[in-house]
């Protein structure tokens, strides 16, 4: 596990991704619903700024936004990990603190969810607003346990939302397994592989199956549970105590595995950062603390751009290859320089252009994300999967 975070942070800092120096502001915030009475919809916003604080001014840019539903039972305040986290790499994060009963609406908080993505680029929009000209026009819904079950419902209500993301993801009333039929945007599903609350099998693992996603993921966190992709919360833990199996790993442990994938995920997505999903993809290939599984690619791995120059078309193939990786280059080329890199920067294998199709054998080498580099400083990534 550890080697998998250091890893994670070599990746950030090699493909520029490294968390942008914003502060977290903080102010709460009443929404009103028109459409369903005035339901009145009070959230906490937590968003980048120059300092920390409450109603301090929003940061220069423009920000993605993260609405996020809390499990059963469950305060905001238990998510307090998600924006410590997320908040300072760039994004808005939006938290409905209804539905906190013992008897609560799953479709009421599913619309709240739904509403909150609109009701923020409302606020992009409002010159009277914190948020004015600061509010980016993706959105993803989020959501724990109830929340993440919400979500689904969510994504039903308002097909336009950019991204899903569920942790632990409990089915609800209307069904979240239903609504996923509807949900054709891409989505990332995270699952504890000894959740005993809301068992994979019989929560998240037919949420997935269901969804129609042209791009999905199901990431299945090894030994955690259900309540460590919180933190700690009393209902959570009492409620958990009663069943088995409980966590092998710890809460720092767990939640270090999601927000190494969720990160890159979410600047592909919301970000269209392109590098973030090359990223993703190595993760995948070589997994620490999780399994996965998956039915596309995020594709800026084929598109081999960096390659590419006015003067010059150069072709790298196969993208993911299984050992042989084949290189072309036209004849001017010849006699220029050429290294491959792995993941750590370490150069294994180099020489120079001397035909117009190379072919390298990299059958020793281990699954996992690579650097091809000409001396001329074009570089593509590409990953060796088998």
């Amino acid at each position: 596990m550890k080697n998998n975070i250091l890893i994670f942070c070599f990746f950030a800092l090699q493909l520029g991704l490294k968390a942008q120096p914003f502060n977290v502001g903080h102010v709460q915030q009443t929404f009103i619903d028109p459409t369903r009475s005035n339901r009145e919809i009070p959230c906490e916003i937590y968003y980048p700024s120059l300092q920390d604080g409450d109603d301090v001014l929003i940061a220069d840019g423009e920000f993605p936004v993260l609405a996020f539903g809390h499990g059963f039972f469950m305060a905001w305040s238990a998510y307090d990990i998600y924006w410590m986290t997320l908040v300072p790499e760039g994004y808005i994060m939006v938290f409905p603190t209804t539905e906190g009963s013992l008897a609560p609406s799953h479709a009421d908080f599913g619309k709240d969810l739904a509403f909150l993505c609109q009701a923020m680029q409302s606020e992009g929009a409002d010159d009277s607003s914190p948020f004015f000209e600061a509010v980016a026009q993706t959105c993803a819904v989020m959501g724990h346990s109830m929340g993440g079950g919400s979500a689904f419902l969510a994504m039903e209500e308002d097909p336009n939302i950019t991204a899903l993301v569920t942790v632990a993801a409990a089915e609800t009333n209307p069904s979240s397994v239903d609504a996923a039929v509807s949900v054709t945007k891409p989505s990332l599903v995270f699952s504890g592989a000894n959740d005993c609350v809301t068992p994979p099998e019989d929560h998240q693992i037919p949420m997935y199956d269901a969804l129609e996603s042209s791009c999905k993921t199901f990431l299945s966190v090894t030994g955690a549970d259900h309540c460590q992709f919180a933190s700690e919360s009393v209902p959570c833990s009492l409620g958990q105590s009663f069943c088995s199996p409980q966590a092998s790993i710890s809460a720092e442990e767990q939640q270090s595995v999601v927000f190494t994938c969720l990160i890159p995920w979410l600047n592909y997505y919301l970000k269209n950062d392109c590098a973030a999903g090359d990223l993703f993809q190595g993760l995948l290939v070589s997994p620490g603390g999780f399994t996965s599984e998956q039915n596309c690619t995020l594709d800026c791995l084929t598109n081999n751009i960096d390659m590419q120059s006015n003067e010059t078309v150069y072709k790298l193939y196969p993208n993911p290859c299984d050992h042989v990786l084949i290189f072309e280059a036209p004849e001017r080329e010849f006699g220029q320089t050429y290294c491959i890199e792995n993941m750590l920067g370490q150069v294994i294998f180099s020489s120079f252009i001397q035909s117009p199709r190379i072919e390298t054998d990299l059958q020793s080498q281990p699954d996992g994300l690579y650097f091809f580099k000409l001396g001329n400083g074009r570089t593509s990534r590409f990953i060796i999967q088998r």
